[in-house]
């Protein structure tokens, strides 16, 4: 099987320069590649394999200077490359629509047509999933979960009570959506737990990594925007709002109640406080620290987190100290000699 050069340059929308059809099977790394392989160079640290790749083709930005190979040229090529997977490797089904007879589906559930739930899997009272959805083995729906179409539920996946999914949603394995938040109440005898009777709600278009943790709200929703895009290891707490088209890199956590305004990123190892709002476009580098809220269109780094060119200028400084302090000691010296 495979697929032609220039059906494949059609369909990324670039520009084929080479042998249109030449027969292309599957995709790998450029260091890599072998014949009937495509692969290509979005980040110029992998260009200089493009001498020695056995690809039979790559995707390239214009700017490249290359012809010992067919290329289909591209102004985003990572772009361009995700296209061109989607059509060597479809999606393998949803599964055979149908129940699993070893699953446990509460007698108020409903299941839309073209819908399949795998073995082992649970779901509970006064559920909904809508059509064409996969809930794959040993995934667990409690009650009065609302769940769209066309999503994709991956193996060990809990979706607790009251959490409402939109369409076109993947949620990836060990993730769990609608456990209780952090709220306790300290008293003179001891800690009181705070009951959380909220719920999260996630929109259309989302996709939320492994081993994720989004908890339901205290009072009222947790809310997950439309086309958002949550990373492995992810926590996010209670009451949060995370706005349309956010991107939340692994192992960052947003405490309870704060605010994300849309097209926000968040790096690897964020830490967010609670109860503040970061204003639409805001971006955080790794491993920073947010203590209070951010304007829209700020680009923040560090702990505590600045404006990232603050933030460097203060960084060079603290890169110069040691030589300083020998400046000082040289200077103290000469001010006072007699000093110890």
């Amino acid at each position: 099987m495979g697929i032609k050069l220039k059906e494949l340059a059609r369909i990324a929308g670039g520009k084929l320069a080479g042998d249109g059809n030449l027969i292309i099977e599957s995709a790998a790394p450029i260091n890599s590649a072998g014949p009937r392989q495509i692969t290509f160079v979005a980040n110029n640290r992998y260009a200089k394999f493009l001498e020695t790749t056995a690809a039979s083709a790559v995707v390239l930005s214009p700017d490249q200077k290359f012809d010992r190979l067919p290329v289909i040229f591209h102004k985003d090529p990572y772009f361009a490359f995700a296209l061109i997977l989607d059509i060597l490797y479809p999606e393998s089904g949803q599964g055979q629509p149908g129940v699993n007879p070893t699953a446990v589906v509460a007698s108020s559930a409903a299941i839309g047509q073209g819908s399949s739930v795998g073995a082992l899997s649970y779901i509970g009272e006064n559920t909904i999933i809508g059509e064409n959805t996969a809930i794959m083995p040993k995934v667990y729906l409690g009650r009065n979960v609302m769940l769209g179409n066309n999503c994709k539920i991956h193996p060990g996946v809990n979706l607790l009570d009251d959490t409402h999914i939109g369409n076109n949603v993947i949620v990836h394995s060990g993730t769990v959506i609608g456990s209780d938040g952090f709220g306790y109440a300290r008293h003179e005898s001891g800690i009181k737990k705070v009951k959380q009777v909220g719920w999260v709600e996630i929109g259309n278009e989302v996709e939320i990594g492994a081993n994720v943790t989004i908890d339901r709200g205290a009072l009222g929703p947790t809310r997950i925007g439309n086309s958002v895009k949550i990373d492995n290891l992810v926590q996010i707490a209670h009451n949060v709002e995370i706005g349309d088209f956010s991107i939340i890199i692994s192992q960052t956590g947003i405490s309870g109640s704060t605010k994300l305004g849309r097209g926000v990123i968040l790096a690897g190892q964020v830490g967010i406080v609670g109860h503040i709002e970061l204003g639409d476009g805001v971006m955080v580098g790794a491993k920073s620290g947010i203590k209070s809220s951010v304007p829209s269109g700020q680009n923040m780094f560090g702990y505590p987190a600045r404006e990232i060119g603050r933030q460097k200028r203060i960084e060079a400084c603290i890169n110069r100290l040691p030589e300083l302090l020998k400046r000082v000691n040289q200077l103290e010296k000469k001010v006072n000699p007699d000093q110890e």
